[in-house]
């Protein structure tokens, strides 16, 4: 009797359609490494969605989607092409979409599958502690995606499996990552026209966001390694 609860829960709808959605993401991520390389390069992703007109938008979205679900595809750089290409507006604005929908999607993943599936996944244990509480959880996750201090999926796999509230990890996750994802965009665009103050800028904001993260990390300035560990 217990088993067959068990392989009931195992096989519930909820864990079948988390299932099916993991499938899915690495099956289009496989086509993408093995068939469409050159798409997750800078220069062979400007040809492509040039060559795919107004459908570019939506691909890129998809692409940054996965690339949160999925780590091995680079965001950053594309963001950047993606500043070059569109804009620093419209490219933030379809990065933020992008990289907050993969967000939701890990969150989701985490939350139905658990730790043991993503280990298998990820390769990683990944352990969030709740023990100072939701809004403390919240306002780290506002911190590290503001500042890359950890993976992006990882922290949505950890809020997922720690069962952090939808709405808190979701207003945290979408209002941390639109400074640091407009920075790309606007690095991509002021490269492009060549505006020595604005590379100058942007250059200074890159070391900010690459040596602070590394300070908070080096000396637990938040306490995150109490709350957050990968293993």
């Amino acid at each position: 009797m217990k088993r067959r609860k068990r392989i009931k829960i195992l096989f519930n709808r909820q864990n079948a359609f988390a299932m099916a959605l993991l499938l899915l993401c690495l099956s289009i991520c496989y086509w993408l490494l093995h068939f469409e390389v050159k798409l997750l390069t800078p220069e062979g992703f400007r040809q492509g969605v040039k060559n795919l007109g107004v459908l570019g938008p939506l691909v890129y979205i998809g692409i940054l989607t996965l690339s949160v679900v999925v780590s091995p595809i680079p965001s950053a750089p594309l963001a950047v092409v993606a500043g070059a290409m569109w804009g620093t507006i419209l490219a933030g604005i379809y990065s933020v979409i992008g990289g907050f929908l993969g967000s939701l999607i890990a969150y989701f993943l985490g939350r139905t599958l658990g730790r043991s599936a993503i280990k298998a996944l990820t390769g990683k244990i990944i352990y969030f502690s709740k023990q100072r509480g939701e809004t403390y959880l919240s306002w780290l996750i506002f911190i590290t995606r503001l500042l890359p201090i950890f993976s992006f999926d990882l922290i949505s796999y950890a809020a997922g499996i720690a069962g952090l509230s939808l709405a808190k990890y979701a207003i945290a996750t979408f209002l941390g990552m639109i400074p640091s994802t407009f920075l790309l965009t606007y690095m991509g665009g002021v490269f492009k026209i060549g505006m020595p103050l604005g590379i100058a800028i942007s250059i200074v904001f890159l070391i900010i966001l690459i040596g602070l993260p590394w300070l908070i990390r080096r000396y637990n300035w938040l306490g995150m390694k109490d709350v957050f560990r990968v293993e």
